[in-house]
């Protein structure tokens, strides 16, 4: 039986030379890998009593919709600064070579909504902190982080040490 690392394909020097490039798309082009990849980050959430399922630009939407779906749960999307029309809030994070903005809807998050935000991978951590720390000027509360894959080595679990995080297939390495 396969597992979900078999349908990741590891591009060498991408995108700078020293780099092992864990892509995601050739989970998500294989009917059998993005099934498995979903039913396994569904095993992540099924025991969890949550509301609201937020999905980080733009890959977590990929995997937070069909796992919404599933659940039975609405899905809420994390947009980069200046994609949704209606009133937001945002949060700015740093990059390795600056920074980024994200934003939800004003509305999307009810006070005592319990969320479970999903990303396809964590690797410093920056995006999903900010996309919590949204949450939780809303007055919701972050449940869950999943991540279909986690890059040991740069320590986003360190970070977000706060969160119940889980992931399906852990790498070492940068």
């Amino acid at each position: 039986m396969k597992k979900v690392e078999d349908y990741i394909k590891s591009i060498p020097d991408f995108p700078e030379p020293g780099v092992l490039f864990r892509d995601v798309t050739s989970v998500l082009d294989d009917k059998e890998g993005f099934k498995l990849s979903v039913d396994e980050l569904y095993n992540l959430i099924k025991d969890v009593d949550f509301d609201i399922i937020a999905g980080a630009e733009s890959r977590g939407f990929l995997f937070g919709t069909p796992l919404a779906y599933l659940a039975g749960k609405a899905f809420i999307p994390v947009r980069k600064k200046g994609k949704l029309p209606r009133e937001t809030v945002e949060a700015t994070y740093e990059l390795e070579y600056g920074t980024a903005t994200i934003e939800i809807h004003k509305d999307a998050v009810k006070p005592g909504d319990r969320v479970v935000l999903i990303d396809d991978l964590i690797a410093t951590g920056g995006t999903m902190e900010a996309a919590a720390k949204l949450i939780e000027e809303l007055g919701g509360t972050v449940v869950k982080m999943i991540f279909l894959i986690e890059l040991v080595d740069l320590k986003g679990r360190e970070k977000l040490k706060k969160y119940d995080i889980e992931s399906v297939v852990k790498y070492e390495g940068k």
